[in-house]
């Protein structure tokens, strides 16, 4: 029987799984290069298209945002890919690229990348919930509340803030000091260091564009491929059968495969954000580029089939979803919790 298949009798334990990703780790830095190239070019033409259109129409100059962002959240996985030492063999390289790409993407890299390493060593476990992580409380928690305290659960969870103001906030507020790691001078290098970076970048755009097509195209690009980015990470994790877990029972490869959805998307947002929907596979093994987390699949058949799956219609529904409940294992929306304190 192929290592891929499952184990007589069920499925293969999670840790098992480490061992058999460890063979797709190694990149290809032709095509690392290639993809960071076919992400790079498309983004800055579309936003140079955008800077030649503003003064026919800013309104047609802002279409271009669209595609900018798509292509600028690509990016980010680019970076993201670095921040696991995924991307390319040497770190030193991995740490440059994710640099020059965190001053585009307006993130600090290192405070970044410490943030989600943080994540990827505690998603699902209930004692350690706070950083890199989407706010989630049990329905006993909740139920525990004084008023005031589940009306700013509720304001917090709510989709106008995590879609729509959030990612604003995230990005040109708390990106700007390294929140979390505020004693830690490293974390202050890579954050001021980033936000250096950017004004000179903006003070070169604004000197070849102007400071209004710079105002009008660039914050809308970043704002926009932030808002895709908070709603990949929101259905990633923040999904019906999710598994959530107190430290006893905690366990990091577990979480990762049932704690992660594999969001099945279009092919040609699949490739916009770069395979990160295959989510279960990369929070099993980070190391693995995501060029080749298909392969896994195509490989380990027997992956899929233990995933999450779930289509981009299915994820929509993700988003009523708010408390984990202990007693049915599953995430809950405030409705369920009420039908079941009445009956």
């Amino acid at each position: 029987m192929a290592e891929s298949t499952l184990r007589e009798g069920g499925e293969m334990p999670a840790r098992d799984w480490t061992r058999i990703l460890s063979r797709y780790r190694d990149p290809n830095l032709v095509r690392s290069l290639w993809e960071i190239g076919v992400t790079a070019v498309p983004f800055i033409v579309c936003l140079t298209l955008a800077w030649v259109l503003y003064d026919i129409s800013p309104l047609l100059a802002l279409v271009f945002t669209i595609p900018a962002a798509g292509f600028l959240v690509r990016l980010f996985l680019i970076q993201h890919d670095c921040g696991h030492g995924a991307f390319f063999k040497t770190k030193r390289t991995n740490d440059w690229v994710g640099r020059v790409i965190g001053v585009l993407t307006l993130t600090p890299y290192s405070v970044w990348r410490k943030s989600h390493a943080i994540h990827h060593a505690s998603s699902g476990n209930l004692d350690e919930r706070g950083i890199g992580d989407i706010h989630t409380v049990t329905v006993r928690e909740y139920q525990a509340m004084s008023r005031w305290q589940k009306i700013k659960y509720r304001l917090y969870r709510h989709p106008v803030t995590l879609f729509a103001l959030a990612p604003a906030y995230l990005y040109f507020v708390q990106n700007r000091v390294p929140v979390g790691m505020m004693n830690e001078r490293a974390a202050w290098i890579s954050a001021m260091g980033t936000n250096l970076s950017i004004v000179l970048v903006a003070a070169a755009m604004i000197w070849l564009v102007g400071l209004m097509p710079f105002l009008t195209i660039y914050l809308p690009t970043v704002y926009f491929a932030a808002a895709i980015g908070m709603w990949l990470f929101y259905v990633q994790h923040q999904f019906e059968d999710t598994q959530w877990d107190e430290q006893p029972d905690w366990q990091v490869h577990d979480a990762a495969l049932h704690g992660s959805s594999h969001y099945v998307l279009p092919g040609w947002l699949n490739w916009m954000t770069a395979n990160i929907g295959i989510h279960h596979v990369h929070h099993l093994y980070s190391r693995i580029p995501f060029y080749r987390l298909k392969q896994v699949l195509r490989d380990n058949p027997a992956l899929d089939e233990e995933a999450n799956r779930m289509t981009l219609m299915e994820s929509f529904r993700c988003v009523k979803l708010q408390l984990w409940d202990e007693a049915s294992r599953k995430l809950v929306s405030y409705r369920e919790v009420r039908a079941l304190a009445a009956a």
